[in-house]
């Protein structure tokens, strides 16, 4: 699929999303046009076809995320363009999904329950600060190290592509690696 065609069946799909994320009707057609102008530049660099949608998406969120961030938004993100999933996940994503449970299983007690309570098991890290007694900043820290020494192991698996936010675009798995 060229740019030309794939600008064509995704446009008012992406419209409604970003709309959906931001209010100002101006605001949302002007990031808009930065997707649709970030797609024009990047499309040659997508190696896996099959997560295009993602991808698409995803380009869109940290158009918003920027937006925000530009303004220096006074509240809050909207925690749903942070968290939001595309209903359809690809095979890579569910594959790296598995992948993880042995990676967190290798880290030490405090590390895998930090993340098995939060990202993984839906609270906060201010209601697992108060949950384990830590203080807030114990608990925020306590999440950076696992995230950081999750992704150290699972880097030594495979070879990750990320954006400039860390979201995988698409991984490369090691011979040596073999995730369960």
């Amino acid at each position: 699929m060229g740019e030309q065609q794939l600008i064509s069946e995704f446009q008012n799909e992406l419209r409604v999303f970003i709309r959906s994320k931001v209010k100002d009707y101006d605001i949302s057609n002007d990031i808009l046009q930065d997707v649709l102008l970030k797609i024009y530049q990047n499309y040659s660099k997508l190696k896996k076809k099959e997560s295009l949608k993602s991808w698409l998406y995803q380009i869109a969120r940290n158009a918003i995320i920027d937006h925000y961030r530009k303004d220096k938004f006074s509240g809050d993100l909207p925690s749903e363009i942070m968290h939001e999933s595309i209903s359809e996940n690809t095979e890579s994503e569910e594959q790296l999904l598995n992948c993880l449970q042995p990676f967190i299983h290798q880290l030490p007690d405090k590390y895998k329950e930090a993340l098995l309570q939060t990202d993984l098991g839906g609270l906060s890290q201010k209601e697992y600060a108060q949950k384990t007694g830590l203080s807030y900043s114990g608990a925020k820290s306590a999440v950076q190290r696992a995230r950081t020494k999750l992704r150290h192991l699972f880097e030594q698996c495979c070879q990750i592509e990320a954006d400039k936010y860390g979201q995988i675009l698409s991984y490369q798995q090691h011979n040596s690696c073999a995730c369960s």
